[in-house]
């Protein structure tokens, strides 16, 4: 039974993966890196400016906006994702994760901007994300719907579910570690962990993860950087192979499915989320005053995660000497196993400590998300009740993911992602005129200087909405 299940698990993954995803991801892309000329590049000095913007004090912040969806990017996929890539694709699927994070976060300023401009009033603050701005633009709430049931799958159960496994596989190259009984064990502590949190409600989410984001992402990096340095001497050789790697056409076209496009996309794709309607969950939350300057720190929120964490990873495992093994279960065995042979025995420590913080800002990230949704699907705030039963049922999916096998979560949290995509993308094509328009006029406003405001009329917008009236 579960042999016959991953067989058409996998199988719809080669078909979303091989075809249609990476056609409407880069093409998407390159789209709305045209059409806003570059911003991701351009703007880069905005994009920190605006991380920095003051929300009133009853509001979330747009550096908290960025904590919440860099918690969800930054996670268990920037360590065993990007393990997992160099030991089913090779060395270039890096020089792959880099392009989809280039050009997707075009994508990502694009459908961070629609959440802003078409977000709602809410009883703490703002809120909203895809579900509000596809049942906007299109009159059409059964589309929003199933996005919804595809977000409340892909990050309430799928992504959830692998973060805990990945987790917990940190821990099978200690002595102590029982494949019959340790799994099961973390997770029914992390599950109770995060369930704690969960009672705290949705603020408690928003500082805890801003809290632990950026100490858990500036550690990381350093030691990476460290690592780096100890071994510089076999760099050159490191950048050698993933460029090799990466145009190795003979081997790309003979089995793409499996090569290092494939895996650098789908691998890039999980951990930066752009073009996915994740993030803009998040980013409709924040206090702003212009849609476009959450955009821009969106656009951050990618190259933070791909460009600086994911690479982090892999040079600290490419630069070690140690060969990754073709097999995605010893994915975390083989990252232990490159910081040993850098650091010896304090590398797997690291690790797991690391796999720790990320493992639990991403649960946490991810279900602020699964959170707002539900409010959405309910058309109102939940009860109490309601809410606990959720959190249960949260709490005990976290719990279960952690015993289960990593080929059937990968494969399962990747369809449940392409299904997100195959709705947001189209979606934010089609608005993203107004995104553009955006764009436009908080640069006219920028270059005449003093405050920058927007209203919708600034732009044409003929839908109705909440604020910027």
């Amino acid at each position: 039974m579960i042999e016959k299940l991953t067989d058409i698990i996998d199988f719809t993954n080669d078909a979303l993966y091989s075809y249609v995803l990476i056609i409407l991801l880069v093409l998407g892309g390159i789209y709305f890196m045209i059409r806003t000329r570059f911003a991701q590049f351009r703007l880069l000095g905005q994009q920190f400016k605006s991380v920095t913007e003051k929300s009133d004090k009853n509001g979330v912040s747009s550096f908290q906006a960025l904590m919440v969806s860099t918690a969800s990017r930054v996670g268990t996929g920037n360590i065993i994702g990007v393990a997992t890539a160099l030991c089913m694709g090779g060395f270039g699927s890096v020089f792959w994760m880099w392009v989809i994070a280039l050009i997707g976060a075009a994508s990502a300023f694009v459908e961070s901007t629609l959440a802003q401009i078409y977000k709602k009033k809410g009883i703490d603050g703002c809120y909203g994300g895809p579900a509000y701005y596809i049942e906007a633009a299109t009159k059409r709430k059964g589309l929003a719907i199933i996005f919804s049931i595809f977000l409340v799958l892909t990050y309430g159960v799928g992504f959830n579910m692998l973060a805990s496994y990945n987790l917990q596989s940190t821990f099978s190259s200690y002595s102590f570690y029982d494949a019959r009984y340790t799994p099961w064990i973390i997770g029914l502590v992390i599950a109770v962990l995060v369930g704690y949190c969960l009672i705290g409600g949705g603020k408690r989410l928003v500082s805890v993860t801003s809290f632990l984001v950026p100490i858990m992402g500036a550690i990381y990096i350093l030691m990476a950087i460290a690592i780096s340095v100890i071994n510089i001497k076999v760099l050159p050789d490191v950048f050698k192979q993933i460029f090799v790697g990466a145009f190795d056409f003979n081997a790309i076209f003979g089995g793409f499915s499996g090569s290092c496009i494939m895996y650098g996309i789908k691998r890039g794709l999980f951990s930066n989320e752009a073009g996915v309607g994740s993030a803009p969950n998040a980013s409709a939350s924040a206090d702003v005053s212009h849609p476009a300057k959450q955009g821009l720190v969106q656009v951050l929120s990618v190259f933070i995660d791909t460009i600086l964490v994911c690479s982090a990873t892999a040079f600290m495992c490419m630069s070690s000497g140690v060969t990754p093994p073709a097999d995605s279960n010893q994915a975390a065995s083989y990252v232990q196993a490159s910081l040993a042979a850098t650091l010896g025995n304090i590398g797997p420590i690291f690790i797991t400590v690391a796999m720790i913080l990320f493992a639990f800002t991403t649960l946490l990230g991810n279900l602020f998300y699964v959170d707002k949704t539900i409010n959405y699907l309910l058309g109102k705030e939940p009860t109490k009740l309601v809410r606990n039963i959720y959190y249960i049922i949260a709490s005990l999916v976290i719990f279960v993911g952690a015993g289960l096998s990593a080929d059937l979560l990968w494969g399962v949290a990747d369809i449940m992602m392409g299904g997100m995509t195959l709705i947001n993308m189209p979606i934010i094509i089609y608005l993203g005129k107004y995104a553009i328009r955006t764009l436009k006029d908080y640069e006219m406003k920028l270059k005449k200087g003093g405050d920058i405001t927007f209203h919708k009329n600034d732009i044409d917008l003929p839908h109705e909405t909440d604020y910027w009236n």
